[in-house]
């Protein structure tokens, strides 16, 4: 498909466009390259955004956790795990012989937060069965919808010609409007880019002049050379700092920090704050600690878990759903993770929740255990409250 074609189809839904040359120079062909110039003058792509420490943090914060998190098939009368279902081993073991479900998971976010799709293909037996996942390029995927909405997947291969995939074959995870927190906040990440660029430049031409030499004569250029090549002998590099001896009437003037350089950190915090925005990250996560305490740091790990992650762990479920369960086993299935083991850090709070439940009669000795990975014990399956004595059991323990 050439480009013409795929503007076509982008900006005209398969409708003829005019026929123009377009240079690989020229801006308006930056786009089709996914290349997005920003008024910084940087080129945020992808790849470029991933060197800003602050949008790497982002991306493979939720990524990883995502990955993490243990994702199961239940049964919706028993709320067992439907472990015979071979959607359960994609989900919760391996999505192919050789990628984990959770390396599966932490790549496909990874797409979507950088290109704004992660994409894989189910690969199903003659019986319909799901029996693997791959995945897919976003780059060699294009997505089409017909007058109703629904989707099918056009996929280049690399063998050469395309190759169109159903909608209930393709895993596909999006971020919201299936646009990417890099093309949306590609002003915030390029006046990053070009912050860092800029300090890099100021320290590798040795940063600003601590002062000036004045010569109370005139100098020819080459004198001046001879001055700065001594000055930058006897004191650069690891002479830096040692007692300058200065002669033929010359003086040493200082040169103040500018306020602006001074508050150049400041707003380079404040471009880590906006990335934070942008992927709906706390800035404490992304270790911007300027503003962060020991009470608010808690509450941010809890707005990344209610307000970041579980509308990324609501889309993998329903991806899973749409294309691992036929339409009759969404009926009696379900796919979920549960993200309480996020808030096993903090033990006091997770012990106290488990007493309340234990005392509640809501779970059993056993099922605490098995929540914290411990074999169960005799008698744990008891519902009963164990913080409450009755006669029977002083009865029992001998004591009357």
């Amino acid at each position: 498909m050439s480009i013409l074609t795929g503007l076509a189809r982008t900006f005209g839904r398969g409708t003829p466009v005019e026929q123009k040359s377009i240079t690989l120079t020229d801006p308006a062909a930056l786009g089709l390259f996914g290349i997005q110039p920003v008024a910084s003058g940087m080129t945020v792509t992808a790849a470029s955004a991933m060197r800003v420490p602050a949008v790497r943090r982002a991306v493979s914060l939720i990524a990883e956790s995502v990955a993490c998190l243990p994702f199961k098939v239940y049964a919706h009368d028993s709320r067992e795990a439907a472990k015979d279902h071979p959607a359960f081993a994609l989900v919760h073991d391996h999505a192919n012989d050789w990628t984990s479900a959770e390396a599966f998971r932490e790549q496909l976010t990874a797409d979507a937060l950088l290109t704004g799709s992660g994409l894989a293909q189910v690969a199903r037996n003659a019986e319909g069965k799901p029996v693997f996942m791959l995945r897919m390029d976003p780059s060699a995927v294009t997505v089409d919808h017909d007058d109703f909405g629904e989707p099918s997947y056009r996929v280049r291969l690399k063998s050469g010609g395309e190759q169109v995939l159903p909608f209930h074959d393709v895993l596909h995870i999006q971020p919201l409007h299936g646009i990417s927190p890099i093309t949306l906040a590609r002003e915030a990440i390029g006046l990053a880019l070009a912050a860092e660029q800029h300090l890099a430049g100021f320290y590798r031409n040795g940063g600003r002049p601590s002062g000036v030499i004045r010569h109370p004569g005139k100098m020819d250029a080459t004198g001046q050379q001879k001055i700065v090549n001594s000055w930058f002998s006897a004191h650069g590099g690891d002479q830096s700092g040692k007692t300058a001896i200065l002669d033929e009437g010359m003086e040493f003037q200082e040169i103040a920090l500018k306020l602006a350089d001074a508050e150049f950190s400041e707003v380079r915090r404040e471009q880590v704050r906006e990335i934070a925005r942008a992927f709906g990250v706390p800035p404490a996560s992304l270790f911007e600690m300027s503003r962060a305490t020991w009470s608010n740091y808690e509450q941010a790990q809890r707005e990344f878990l209610t307000g970041t992650l579980r509308p990324w762990i609501a889309r993998w479920q329903a991806a899973y759903s749409r294309c691992l369960l036929t339409t009759d086993e969404r009926a009696v299935l379900y796919v979920e993770s549960n993200p309480d083991d996020m808030l096993s850090v903090d033990h006091a709070a997770r012990a106290t929740a488990f007493s309340q439940y234990r005392s509640m009669g809501v779970l059993t000795g056993n099922e605490i255990r098995a929540a914290m990975n411990r074999p169960p014990l005799p008698g744990g399956d008891d519902l009963q409250n164990p913080f409450t004595t009755t006669l029977l059991h002083i009865s029992v323990m001998g004591i009357h």
